[in-house]
């Protein structure tokens, strides 16, 4: 585990608060700093890929670029069975809104499209695909994937998390994502087992 004990910055491909807390509180421990694309871009990477691993290099690749520092991307979304798996890769511009309302706008478009779609037919998960590359021409980037599986629920419940977490029921508890706390969450959730995987990856190539 060497590579994870030594104290390095490491640029967080993400201008999402939530996804900064999540991660860094979970790489701290390990001598791994995270800093913000935001303090080195000014403009998002282009997302034109067709898969969310596709997507998440194509953000690590341009926060290494622009801040000459290994970087760590994700790109996650939301697969709902009764909607073909959708929003999937489109999940954070899923109602078309975006600044401070898109969580709302996107919960509540989702919550409309399933309206008519009884409890039974209302499965889920979240997918998230992390990309850690060492320099924007990394030709071996670290990739690790999770999926966390559970429902669409009728109505939003719960007041922590951000995206569509409070209207995830985690499966096999009775509750959803946003009445989980963050180490609750990460324990179990698409992002913390991506992170495993992830941390599985940096420790072999030490």
């Amino acid at each position: 585990m060497g590579v994870l004990t030594v104290k390095k910055q490491v640029v967080l491909a993400s201008g999402n608060a939530g996804k900064l807390a999540e991660f860094g509180q979970r790489l701290a421990p390990l001598g791994i700093e995270l800093i913000p694309q935001s303090e080195f871009v000014t403009t998002e990477a282009v997302e034109d890929g067709l898969s969310f691993v596709e997507n998440a290099i194509i953000k690590a690749r341009h926060a290494c670029a622009a801040s000459g520092l290994p970087a760590l991307a994700d790109d996650s979304g939301l697969e709902v069975d009764a909607l073909q798996g959708r929003p999937g890769i489109y999940s954070s511009r899923y109602a078309g809104v975006a600044g401070a309302g898109k969580d709302q706008a996107n919960n509540d478009h989702l919550l409309a499209q399933l309206a008519h779609v009884p409890a039974a037919q209302r499965s889920a998960r979240f997918q998230c695909v992390l990309v850690y590359m060492r320099h924007a021409e990394d030709p071996v980037p670290i990739i690790g994937q999770g999926a966390w599986q559970g429902s669409i629920v009728t109505a939003a419940k719960g007041h922590a998390g951000f995206g569509y977490d409070p209207v995830f029921a985690v499966g096999g508890m009775d509750c959803c994502a946003a009445e989980l706390t963050k180490a609750e969450k990460m324990a179990i959730s698409h992002r913390g087992k991506a992170l495993e995987q992830l941390l599985q990856g940096l420790a072999k190539r030490g």
